[in-house]
């Protein structure tokens, strides 16, 4: 065991966060944290790592176990260092160790002592050992598989929004590689592409997960098994999401049938007691049965917590055919062309999903459509009868920050009753009193939360959404989606959520080379068509390309092998027509390769030799003959590096010409 719960009870005041709750993980477990927003998810998190204590029972970890733990408080770092360095900080022992042998070699050349040379050579052994001469390679693939350019990898960290600060450090834990990783949210700052480097990445991840996250696509990939956090208790599920709703449900419907049962029982067994109280002949019966109620262990009632509110929208008008055109629109900042030359309408009862990774533009052409972004050529109209709703977190500033929540809704001119306004917030997790706190002491996201629900309770016929799902929980986003399948109206919204994507979207929109892309269908519809239209690309390729002699494959020895994600060699085509040229070309790549090889073992034996010779007391008593061995050893690790380099480049082309 890594670590783990045994019977804890955790109190907030007077609220009970968890009682007598055991829950132990297991190493290589991959572990999704679920539960309604304030249940106590994120609290488990830090009982775990010990920044709370519980009231009752103990937090057990082993004494070994390394833990890494992503939340939103570490926001509140900054730094002027850049986004490269603060990643790199993931590797503390081998910079501290870099700092340390660049100080011994120039003590060393000023006085040649002993004591100093064998520190010398037990630190660059140390090093070797820590596969410190890779740090920047596998810093630099993550900081990429998580979205940043290579451009970006030397600006200051300050310089970057809060989501992209969040990658910046997620890139630094998973480099960390903790025997256990604890990832509250992280795939709210995510794009899609970044999301799906994450679960490759997650999935070939050699230590223990717990993932607290509300996006159901992501917990079905990643998990094996759900931890639920529910009416103060612990429910673990062995399997993924779809097997916890499943499973669940089952579990409700039996919980509910027992508590059904108990309660005929007490009813019974209370009106036996009203019935012979008052007869001295019973009494002593009734007394018995009393004892026996008291006794009893009441089995809770299994209704949801939470009430299932429907959400209602209300259109006033029908708009016409044609909600809004863009005709061959282009805009860019400065030299970045988000779109150029784009041509789309949308039609009345569409559903679009705009996607795609972050800075291709999506935020920025709902902007145009919503008609508060300039735009430098083409034209965008209205269509007839439109009455939109634009919502997007920076808009939060329109809030009155005078008022009080329900204030706020009643201002939208809605028509819905206090009580119906009241039961809207709870979806968008105010509940109770909550509803009369003041705009101006809300936090970011609770703000986000109050100027999504304005949206949504608007007569418009027409909603724009930029990430509406960022600060719900899933039981809101299942509401939300199931009122945005009711509403009358059209919808463009921009999300990275794939459930909720695959849940609302009739059209599927791309940027794609600054053009927008439309696609007729759902999102598992347009996956299914990429991946078709990926092997028909591939297929193309094959019959236009040679068929490929047997040589012996390439083993790829990159980053990605030491990050413990495996790269397949590449394997030809069966047969296919001869193109002479690419023949050519991929019979000399496959020549350099096998040079290339050979060059590297030869060079790693000379390396290992010339690290045995720094710890030889024939060389290291000797300053002049130390001084070259090492100048020899910090040479050939360069060259080595530097062959390897070459070699990745080497296989990326020889995959490139097999696939031709």
């Amino acid at each position: 065991m890594l670590a783990g719960l045994q019977d804890v009870t955790f109190e907030f005041g007077a609220r009970v966060i968890v009682e007598d709750a055991t829950w132990h993980i297991q190493p290589g477990e991959r572990i999704g944290l679920i539960g309604y927003n304030g249940t106590g998810k994120s609290t488990l998190l830090k009982l775990l790592v010990g920044e709370y204590l519980p009231s009752a029972g103990s937090v057990e970890r082993s004494r070994n176990t390394s833990i890494g733990y992503l939340h939103q408080d570490l926001l509140s770092f900054d730094t002027q260092d850049s986004i490269l360095q603060v990643a790199l900080g993931a590797f503390e022992r081998v910079l501290h160790l870099e700092k340390e042998i660049e100080e011994l070699g120039k003590e060393l050349e000023r006085t040649g002592d002993e004591k100093t040379l064998h520190d010398y050579s037990d630190k660059l052994h140390e090093l070797e050992t820590l596969d410190g001469y890779n740090i920047h390679h596998k810093t630099e693939e993550v900081l990429q598989g998580l979205g940043f350019l290579n451009a970006d990898l030397q600006r200051p960290y300050k310089e970057f929004s809060g989501g992209w600060r969040m990658r910046v450090l997620l890139a630094k834990m998973i480099l960390q590689q903790p025997d256990l990783l604890l990832l509250d949210e992280p795939t709210n700052h995510l794009d899609l592409p970044s999301i799906e480097w994450l679960e490759k990445y997650l999935q070939h991840y050699q230590g223990s997960v717990v993932i607290v996250s509300h996006d159901k696509y992501f917990l079905n990939r990643m998990v094996t098994k759900i931890v639920e956090v529910y009416q103060q208790q612990l429910h673990i599920y062995a399997g993924n999401f779809d097997y916890y709703e499943k499973e669940k449900a089952i579990r409700v419907e039996m919980q509910q049938k027992a508590y059904e049962n108990q309660q005929d029982y007490i009813r019974q067994n209370e009106r036996l007691v009203e019935r012979f109280r008052a007869k001295a002949s019973k009494a002593a019966m009734a007394q018995s049965i009393i004892k026996k109620l008291n006794k009893l262990e009441r089995i809770e009632d299994a209704e949801i917590e939470r009430p299932n509110i429907r959400i209602n929208f209300r259109v006033d008008k029908t708009p016409g055919r044609v909600l809004v055109e863009l005709h061959h629109v282009s805009k860019a900042f400065g030299n970045n062309v988000i779109i150029e030359n784009s041509s789309v309408e949308i039609d009345r009862g569409d559903k679009i999903a705009l996607i795609g990774a972050n800075g291709k533009g999506k935020s920025t052409l709902l902007r145009i459509i919503a008609g508060i972004e300039s735009f430098s050529k083409g034209e965008r109209k209205w269509g007839h009868n439109v009455e939109e709703s634009f919502y997007a977190q920076h808009q939060l500033e329109a809030l009155n920050i005078g008022n009080t929540i329900l204030d706020e809704m009643k201002e939208c001119g809605s028509q819905m009753t206090e009580l119906e306004l009241r039961g809207l917030l709870g979806c968008f997790l105010f509940s109770g009193d909550d509803a009369d706190k003041k705009i101006r002491i809300l936090s970011g996201g609770e703000k986000a939360r109050v100027a999504l629900a304005k949206t949504i309770v608007s007569k418009a016929n027409f909603l724009m959404l930029d990430e509406p799902t960022n600060h719900l929980d899933m039981h809101s986003c299942d509401l939300l989606i199931e009122a945005l399948n009711k509403y009358e109206g059209s919808i463009i919204l921009v999300s990275h959520d794939r459930y909720f994507i695959s849940k609302t979207a009739n059209k599927i929109w791309e940027i794609v080379d600054h053009e927008i892309k439309e696609f007729k269908g759902g999102y598992e519809e347009w996956v299914a068509w990429k991946e078709r239209m990926a092997k028909q690309e591939a297929g193309k390729k094959s019959e236009a390309g040679s068929q490929k002699p047997e040589n012996k494959k390439p083993q790829k020895n990159n980053v990605n092998t030491a990050l413990g994600i495996q790269a397949a060699a590449p394997r030809p085509p069966a047969s296919s027509p001869i193109n002479k040229d690419v023949k050519k070309e991929l019979q000399k790549q496959q020549r350099i390769f096998q040079q290339l090889e050979e060059r590297i073992a030869a060079l790693s034996k000379k390396k290992s030799e010339l690290e045995a010779s720094l710890v030889d007391p024939a060389v290291y008593s000797d300053k002049a003959k130390f001084l070259q061995a090492e100048s020899a050893y910090k040479k050939a690790a360069d060259e080595l590096a530097q062959l390897n380099g070459q070699y990745e480049t080497v296989f990326e082309k020889i995959m490139q010409l097999e696939q031709k």
